[in-house]
């Protein structure tokens, strides 16, 4: 469902997404019909209200099915469904301009041109009984001026696993630092295994999306007042780490599947893979328990374990008639009915409510490298901020990609994408 791609913040994260990225074009035509209803007939429950609802295409089978099944359950107004295959954020953005967008929709955000344009309602009232309740890390990018302006649905993160017995063959332990997964990954390399995949193109689009590598260097992407912070030589460093695993040759690349498919590991091809947390259930089903998970490692001397977390959230379209309806309407099933939100995120995929009660007692996620995965994205989750938008995200990864594999200087790479992502956060506030 979000953590997490395209869209700057978990775009590069959510696995519903991604499934729903290759089914695209097959399911475009039927889906194209699918703006669905509850199977009420006219005149809602709640006196002849009808709310329209908006949701990206999940990929995940049950997933449609379920969220009609929390519409029907709903008394206080019909609310019709609509599931909207192909570039929903943009599909979205451009509904928001007109009389005619959604009352109810998830968003991948709210951006801040939406909270500044005044397109999304203020949800600050609705969500706080509970707003304690919400995992902070993906709370944080969600409020603005003091005010919340979307309820996350559901989290997604993304993990390093590892595979117990051929590290264990190796005698190697589970890296707790980035120089250990250096030296790890050269000792787990051999003719037929490499030790750790990043992706076919060495981790520079999914690790540079979310800039990870820097926060685990113990630095943040932007200051306080929106200026780039990550400019170091501890992110150098960091960095510089990173076009070791490539020059070592212990990266595998040119795998069938990219990162945020686990076949590669599965397979026996790498003893060491970073990919989303979806892929747990799979990679389970292959290997039992000879797995476990790790954040991405601390770097450096103030370095601290970080794992990138992300979520969806439900927000009212603020030009819709029926504003303050469908306001109640998303306190009711995305604060007041947390047996929709466990089963959201547990049902269909495998994902962390966004709610820390609900991961803390959810069976799924009581025990083994599951239980690990909600200890990481509770104590090192980060999520981008509100003003790293598509074009900082697109800075960094460049920057990533040209150090990783061109072997560019990484202390005059990430100045160079430092005065861009803080040109482009000005131009976000319009100051440039």
């Amino acid at each position: 469902m979000t953590m997490s791609e395209p869209t700057p913040r978990h775009a590069a994260i959510s696995r519903r997404r991604l499934l729903a990225a290759a089914g695209g074009l097959a399911l475009a035509a039927p889906l194209a019909a699918c703006g669905s209803n509850t199977g009420r007939g006219g005149g809602g429950p709640g006196g002849g209200t009808v709310l329209r609802q908006w949701y990206h295409q999940y990929g995940e089978p049950g997933t449609q099915s379920a969220v009609k099944r929390y519409a029907a359950a709903y008394r206080q107004a019909e609310v019709t469904v609509e599931w909207r295959p192909g570039d929903y954020d943009r599909q979205t953005a451009a509904a928001l301009l007109t009389a005619d967008g959604p009352d109810v929709f998830e968003a991948n955000g709210p951006t801040l041109d939406q909270i500044r344009g005044g397109q999304v309602a203020d949800l600050t009232a609705e969500i706080a009984a509970a707003r304690d309740d919400f995992n902070p890390a993906v709370l944080a990018p969600k409020i603005y001026g003091g005010r919340v302006w979307g309820i996350p649905q559901t989290i997604d993160t993304q993990l390093l696993y590892y595979r117990k017995s051929l590290l264990a063959k190796a005698g190697v332990a589970p890296p707790a630092t980035l120089d250990a997964l250096v030296t790890a990954a050269r000792a787990l390399t051999g003719k037929d295994v490499k030790g750790l995949f990043l992706g076919n193109d060495g981790g520079a689009g999914v690790l540079g999306s979310g800039g990870i590598p820097l926060i685990a260097a113990g630095l943040d992407l932007l200051t306080a007042d929106g200026r780039a912070a990550f400019a170091d030589p501890a992110g150098a460093d960091a960095l510089a780490r990173l076009r070791t695993l490539w020059t070592d040759k212990s990266l595998l690349l040119g795998a069938p599947a990219d990162w945020s498919d686990p076949s590669a590991f599965v397979q026996g091809l790498t003893a060491m893979q970073w990919t989303g947390l979806w892929a747990l259930p799979q990679i389970a089903k292959a290997l039992g328990d000879d797995f476990g998970v790790l954040p991405f490692p601390a770097a450096g001397a103030h370095g601290k374990p970080a794992v990138p977390v992300g979520a969806y959230a439900a927000a009212v379209n603020a030009r819709s008639k029926h504003r303050d309806a469908a306001k109640r309407y998303v306190k009711w099933l995305w604060v007041d009915r947390t047996d929709f939100q466990e089963d959201f995120a547990l049902s269909y995929g495998f994902h962390i409510p966004a709610r820390l009660s609900l991961a803390r007692k959810a069976a799924k996620l009581r025990t083994g490298p599951a239980a690990d995965a909600v200890r990481y994205a509770t104590g090192n989750g980060h999520a981008a901020p509100l003003l790293w938008t598509p074009g900082a995200q697109t800075a960094v990864q460049d920057a990533f990609s040209r150090i990783i594999k061109d072997g560019a200087d990484p202390r005059a790479q990430l100045a160079s994408a430092a005065s861009r992502v803080t040109a482009e956060v000005r131009r976000a506030r319009g100051e440039g």
